[in-house]
């Protein structure tokens, strides 16, 4: 029998406590960071978060996959390879897990995270694998498509 899973849903406003830069990664300025936890996947693989930030200009090193998606204000994002890019409200940005960047706040930025803890190359392997197999087994559908009919026998 499945697990039943519980909807959750926000109510009023999030409330965001300080979530301080560490000070060796900040360049210029004194920002203020503040975060708050929105939701967690049940394998604790993922989360998804809210976050701001007053001005300033800080470094930033990823040590989890995290997506963004600006909800308000702009940044300006420097890779280390030096692409630069701003990001203003409804823009999305991908960070993967061992890359760093440069973030650049003139005024203030709001951005929801999506975080998720990339599996180990060898649990990646054999979940394409798992995949392929059970596509084939199935008579090439996806996953998800019913098995084919199979003819009655006579």
């Amino acid at each position: 029998m499945p697990i039943e899973r519980a909807i959750k849903f926000g109510i009023g406003e999030v409330t965001l406590d300080s979530a301080p830069i560490q000070s060796n990664w900040i360049i210029e300025g004194n920002p203020m960071a503040r975060s708050n936890f929105l939701s967690g996947s049940a394998d604790k693989t993922a989360t998804t978060w809210i976050w701001d930030c007053t001005a300033g200009r800080f470094n930033w090193y990823y040590d989890i996959d995290e997506t963004i998606y600006v909800i308000d204000g702009n940044v300006t994002v420097r890779d280390h390879g030096g692409l630069t890019r701003s990001l203003k409200a409804g823009d999305t940005a991908f960070f993967p897990a061992g890359s760093s960047a440069e973030w650049t706040v003139e005024k203030y930025v709001r951005k929801i995270a999506f975080l998720r803890q990339p599996l180990p190359e060898h649990v990646s392997v054999a979940k394409r694998v798992y995949r392929s197999v059970k596509r084939m087994v199935r008579g090439g559908g996806t996953a998800g498509s019913p098995l084919p009919e199979m003819s009655p026998s006579l």
